[in-house]
């Protein structure tokens, strides 16, 4: 069964994309995984991790298909023929990887065009999901990572979704997008009874693994106080902070072939790892 988890919080600077592209890799190449990631950010900073910014300026200059095209497929008829048509896979799926044992990472890039989809909205939530689930059995696992608003795009990631993760980055105002998210989701339960959709967990983002200053652990504190109101469940492992993120981001590598990484922060990132893929059942 294929399990689609989205990763979002209404709060941004959580280190998001940078969690998700790690998960992805991780999943695929040491979880032996089959896995689709999903840039649903006008913004384009997982695509432009995952391809590089020169390459994904190539893609684009290619003019080859996006998340956008999935949403506008039906927006512009083409002139030779006076009707839509749907988009195909190929169209839009990057590969990025593939391994002998079978388990692939591949990739729907974005581009800033999609903020053009939130000005005309109207019936078009329903086409991510449409698309995914022509592709799903392609996959072990579709992980995607939204943007930091509530918007058409957030009711096509949680009808894209069987389980939804947070990040959350403990600092000032970290809980701040929170009773946002929990409305969100509720109000989205209630408009779509036939569907279920989780809360997997909040993950702490870029902790300090020692030394930790008090504004972090109160943060941390008031962020599982609030949790428990909502009934969420919080993950045992926490996603240490270290300066090789960055870098491996730079690098366009997952942290576990970033340059100069220490052996502990890869091990920590493992258990992050296993502790999200556990929660969603991947494993």
């Amino acid at each position: 069964m294929t399990v689609a988890v989205s990763l979002i919080n209404m709060k941004g600077g959580v280190g998001k994309t940078t969690l998700a592209f790690n998960l992805a890799w991780y999943s695929a190449w040491r979880a032996n995984l089959r896995v689709l990631a999903v840039d649903l950010d006008p913004q384009a900073n997982l695509s432009q991790y995952f391809m590089g910014a020169n390459k994904y300026l190539d893609y684009l200059d290619a003019d080859k298909g996006t998340v956008v095209e999935i949403f506008e497929q039906f927006s512009a008829p083409k002139p030779k023929n006076g009707s839509p048509t749907l988009i195909e896979p190929e169209k839009v799926i990057h590969h990025l990887r593939a391994w002998e044992d079978g388990s692939v990472l591949d990739l729907i890039p974005s581009r800033l065009e999609l903020a053009w989809t939130l000005k005309n909205p109207t019936e078009k939530a329903h086409l991510l999901p449409q698309f995914l689930a022509k592709v799903s059995s392609n996959y072990d696992l579709i992980l995607i990572d939204c943007a930091p608003t509530e918007s058409i795009l957030t009711t096509a990631a949680y009808r894209s979704s069987r389980y939804v993760v947070v990040p959350v980055k403990p600092e000032f105002l970290a809980t701040i997008g929170l009773p946002l998210l929990a409305r969100s989701l509720e109000e989205f339960r209630l408009m779509h009874q036939d569907q279920t959709l989780d809360m997997a967990g909040i993950i702490f983002n870029d902790m300090r693994r020692s030394n930790t200053p008090p504004e972090q652990l109160k943060s941390k504190s008031n962020v599982e106080r609030l949790a428990a109101t909502f009934g969420w469940p919080v993950f045992k492992e926490a996603a240490h902070h270290s300066d090789s993120y960055p870098t491996g981001s730079r690098q366009g590598v997952p942290i576990f072939l970033t340059d100069y990484a220490r052996d502990y922060v890869i091990g920590e990132f493992a258990n992050t790892a296993q502790n999200f893929l556990t929660s969603i059942g991947a494993i």
